[in-house]
């Protein structure tokens, strides 16, 4: 096994300044022991991206380039959002590296599986996924939103990992052909399955938070299973189709029983299932135009081909 291969962990920062020095400290460890046993490059190194944080994580990524030959920083001229910024990342790192390994900076992915991900790596996979194992530690909602996103997506023809989030090992080769996926609404953890090449999974359990707050509340969560599903799945469209036709059917359900109820003399009732009716339609309608209005608002956006990111600094 040739230590040639140059390693390098990328790593999207949004208000960060609370782990990094701790992160950075654990992966300084875990990278010079990949070194020392020859499984990676001495070239290998931690990239750090800043999305355009209101805090002192850019500050604290300069400090730490100073002073550890390691690390890397990428700044952004703005926010762009987690998979914007993780993008920038491997398209950066791909120029340089071998092998590259996304995860999050607050320490919940967990990184004494690196070495595994590089082991699959040289077996000859372009692409090992990190794999929860569980869920012990999360609230109860939040595992019931989590399992409701992944069964969600599926079910929408979705094609995704389950319990994968963005913690991933990926070769050169693979972010090549990443390269040529264009979209601006990006859904890294359903594009990345349909580049195709051999694969793996390595199971780990996910720790808590080392420090700071979330940044994927609810309603960014939310937000996020709607750009997954619309950028991905036309069956929404195709679920408005069949209600629509429904509806049709119903209708005319109902003009049969009307018309039975005028000629058995009955003309007063039906006011409760007129209202229901109406509310019900009114509702569907504006749903459907809401749907329809997501996807050409995607279209949109992507005729515009502006570009994803834009970067102010690198610090090699």
């Amino acid at each position: 096994m040739s230590n040639s291969e140059k390693l390098y962990l990328v790593i999207p920062c949004y208000n960060e300044q609370e782990v990094l020095y701790e992160t950075t400290k654990r992966l300084t460890e875990k990278m010079n022991s990949l070194i020392s046993q020859q499984l990676i490059s001495e070239e290998s190194k931690i990239l750090y991206v800043n999305d355009g944080s209101k805090d002192s994580t850019w500050k604290i990524i300069e400090e730490l380039h100073e002073n550890n030959s390691l690390i890397q920083g990428v700044n952004l001229a703005r926010n762009r959002g987690h998979q914007n910024a993780l993008l920038a990342g491997l398209m950066t790192a791909k120029e340089y590296a071998d092998m590259v390994i996304s995860m999050d900076a607050d320490l919940q992915d967990d990184i004494n599986v690196v070495d595994e991900f590089v082991k699959k790596y040289y077996e000859g996979n372009d692409i090992v996924y990190g794999v929860r194992s569980a869920r012990k530690k999360d609230t109860f909602f939040k595992k019931f939103t989590a399992q409701g996103f992944y069964k969600l997506m599926l079910l929408m023809g979705v094609d995704l990992v389950y319990n994968h989030a963005d913690y991933r090992l990926m070769s050169k080769r693979s972010l090549d052909n990443l390269k040529d996926f264009r979209e601006v609404n990006l859904f890294l953890r359903g594009i990345v399955p349909q580049i195709g090449y051999q694969s793996a999974i390595v199971e780990y359990e996910r720790n808590e938070r080392f420090a700071g707050e979330s940044k994927y509340p609810l309603k960014k969560m939310l937000s996020f299973a709607m750009d997954g599903i619309t950028s991905f799945s036309v069956k929404p469209i195709r679920m408005i189709t069949t209600v629509g036709f429904l509806i049709f059917l119903a209708s005319i359900l109902m003009a049969i029983w009307s018309v039975i109820q005028h000629f058995r003399g009955v003309t007063i009732q039906g006011w409760t299932s007129t209202i229901v009716s109406i509310w019900a339609i009114g509702g569907l309608q504006i749903l459907a135009i809401g749907i329809v209005g997501e996807y050409i608002g995607k279209i949109y956006l992507e005729t515009k081909d502006r570009p994803r990111y834009i970067i102010e600094k690198y610090l090699k």
